[in-house]
């Protein structure tokens, strides 16, 4: 009787096994046919030039995304600059205080600003920003953008932050450790890690935002680092040259695509490396 049922659970832990490894492979092979197929379809386009140059005038073949990529950095290294510590400490307010009504109220305005559209966020910066400065501006896509991040931030930090041990923290309390002292010398340290992994993710997300730039960003086809001026991004450039007639710019669109993965690709693999660097000290 026991050899059977040893067996049975053998057999059962076998099987799921098995299964929760065809559900990694199915995953990976979607993100890799995608990857893939965006890199089949833009190779062509991947040249030095592109990568250095300016676009080129209407109709005319070449050119690159120079002044896009560079636009998308400034625009994201600002953006987090202000959205990933806001998120980062609304995030530990609610794992550590949050047991009242005004963290009840800010896990609901989290949440709610989560679902909004990014249409909606990019009218709101535009009304806010725009408006009173008169002119698009790369102040104005990073306000839309940050907007975006600090939901997703703070969520994934209470999260990773609630996962920490309490045994940790008791034992940094018993020591006669402040509370505050406690969260930034013994939780943050044990829960960097996902919170690098929860930024990354805010990141990824508003570093492929079209619609909120649209509205604060415009776009421009000349290089600027101007940061209160119109300014060019990959997501505008890939979406002015998808929709074009011409054959050159839907391949530089689909480069610009890829180039743009591979940016939060390469972003997300450097902070986990740092990240575990850390850890093994």
């Amino acid at each position: 009787m026991m050899t059977s049922n040893y067996l049975l659970r053998k057999i059962t832990n076998a099987m799921m096994l098995g299964l929760a490894g065809l559900c990694t492979l199915a995953a990976l092979a979607f993100l890799f046919s995608v990857l893939g197929y965006v890199l089949v379809q833009g190779g062509s386009a991947l040249t030095p030039a592109f990568f250095m140059n300016m676009p080129k005038p209407v109709g005319e073949p070449g050119g690159g995304m120079a002044n896009a990529i560079v636009g998308t950095l400034i625009i994201l290294a600002m953006a987090s600059l202000v959205g990933i510590p806001v998120g980062i400490a609304a995030g530990i307010y609610l794992a550590e205080y949050g047991q009242g009504r005004l963290g009840t109220l800010i896990r609901f305005a989290a949440d709610v600003l989560t679902g909004i559209p990014s249409i909606v966020v990019g009218i709101f910066a535009y009304t806010v920003v725009v408006l009173p400065m008169r002119s698009f501006s790369a102040f104005a896509g990073a306000f839309a953008l940050a907007i975006i991040m600090i939901p997703t931030v703070t969520r994934a930090t209470e999260e990773i932050v609630k996962l920490v041990p309490g045994s940790l923290r008791e034992a940094s309390l018993a020591l006669g450790v402040p509370q505050w002292k406690t969260v930034l010398k013994v939780v943050m340290p044990a829960a960097t890690g996902g919170i690098i992994t929860g930024a990354m993710l805010a990141v990824a997300r508003a570093g492929g935002e079209t619609a909120p730039l649209l509205f604060t960003a415009f776009g421009n086809r000349f290089w600027s680092l101007s940061l209160d001026r119109p300014i060019a991004a990959l997501p505008l450039q890939v979406f002015t040259y998808a929709v074009s007639p011409y054959d050159d710019w839907r391949a530089q669109a689909w480069a610009g695509a890829f180039v743009l993965v591979a940016m939060v690709l390469i972003i997300s693999i450097l902070a986990r490396v740092f990240t575990r660097g850390a850890r093994m000290q």
